[in-house]
């Protein structure tokens, strides 16, 4: 059935036959009534009543002697009990979806289409609602708050508001394809000392940032066990990326959604000091202000990235070259190189600490800007 309106659910109850139709066509043809019915069967009157009625439903059981007294096979009846039954549950589902319609307007639909995130033929509501349902792999609204990652967000881990300007919907949303695409990727088993090792390899890949970075990215990450995908962000859930566990396997997912090289990098090594120093159990999303007790592991993340992509001795060490007035482009450069990390990394540092202008990455070339 396809129930569009409450018109469309109006018009199909008053169609909608139960089987105690049928039952009550064939009996008459035989010249049975109901009471004589109910003694061959050895029911009670009120039960063959209910049955005809709806209320009732025909058992395999009561199939079987409807069969032995009407002639009419056990299957025929057994079959219109479950169709009627489907399309009493179907007219009910409908009425339900329809008088909580409204929900819909918390997730951002037409952008989850436009990424083909959901696929739709209409505008009806009921379907947008059914694709969201299967999105999240749930049953129904209930579902969506007890299993989905609104559970965590609407945790006390997690400090969202209005004045924050994120939709926790958007947000569940946007972890959930992460969930998904984790899915198809197949890795090893998590190693954490094969894991940690192979972040010197992908800081080289962030210095050369070659035009296949992601694909070099996510194969090292792979081979130590580590899910990378990229999901790109919705409106009203703006992060940079999140961690946790998927079963025994870590994911690490990559918003990108200021395509700018130092911050791509910045939040993936972030995201790596997560699952090196964290536990399981923990949902990590930055870009989202956390609590008192979230921000001490936040910190060591954070210190753990700058260790990695831009030191404190290193920075240091740089500071120390600008004393007489500044920096020029080519000491950026070459202190980059003597460090081994990515000039960007540098620029985005002086910017984030007001000792520059914002903007003078881009000024002088420094950031990259990230497609995927």
């Amino acid at each position: 059935m396809k129930l569009k309106t409450q018109e469309d659910i109006d018009l199909v109850k008053s169609l909608i036959s139960p089987p105690g139709d049928t039952l009550l066509e064939t009996i008459t043809e035989l010249g049975i009534s109901q009471s004589d019915l109910a003694n061959r069967m050895a029911r009670p009157i009120k039960t063959i009543n209910e049955i005809i009625q709806g209320k009732t439903a025909i058992t395999p059981e009561t199939a079987i002697q409807l069969e032995r007294v009407t002639g009419v096979p056990a299957d025929f009846w057994l079959e219109r009990e479950k169709n009627y039954r489907l399309e009493l549950a179907e007219i009910l589902e409908a009425e339900r979806v329809i008088q909580e319609k409204e929900w819909l307007a918390n997730f951002p639909i037409k952008e989850m289409i436009k990424l083909e995130w959901i696929q739709v033929s209409t505008k009806d509501p009921l379907e947008w609602v059914e694709a969201i349902f299967r999105f999240f792999r749930v049953g129904n609204k209930v579902g969506f708050y007890n299993c989905s990652c609104y559970t965590a967000l609407d945790s006390p881990d997690y400090r969202l508001t209005n004045q924050d300007g994120k939709n926790p919907y958007a947000l569940a949303a946007w972890l959930r394809k992460g969930e998904i695409q984790a899915e198809t990727l197949e890795v090893a088993d998590y190693d954490k000392k094969k894991f940690k090792d192979s972040l010197q390899d992908i800081k080289q890949v962030m210095v050369d940032h070659p035009e296949d970075f992601f694909a070099r990215l996510t194969r090292l990450a792979g081979e130590a066990g580590v899910k990378v995908v990229h999901t790109p962000s919705l409106p009203h859930a703006k992060v940079h990326g999140a961690t946790r566990w998927i079963g025994d396997t870590p994911v690490i997912q990559l918003s990108n959604q200021f395509k700018r090289n130092d911050i791509f990098w910045f939040t993936f090594f972030h995201e790596a000091g997560h699952i090196l120093k964290h536990g399981k159990k923990d949902l990590f999303i930055e870009g989202i202000e956390p609590t008192e007790l979230a921000k001490v592991k936040e910190q060591e993340a954070d210190d753990f990235a700058i260790s990695l992509t831009f030191s404190v001795k290193e920075e240091a060490e740089f500071m120390a070259l600008g004393k007489n007035g500044g920096w020029t482009t080519k000491d950026v450069s070459d202190f980059a190189k003597k460090v081994g990390t990515h000039p960007a990394m540098i620029v985005g540092r002086l910017e984030r600490n007001k000792i520059i202008t914002p903007g003078q990455g881009y000024i002088h070339g420094f950031y990259q800007k990230i497609e995927l």
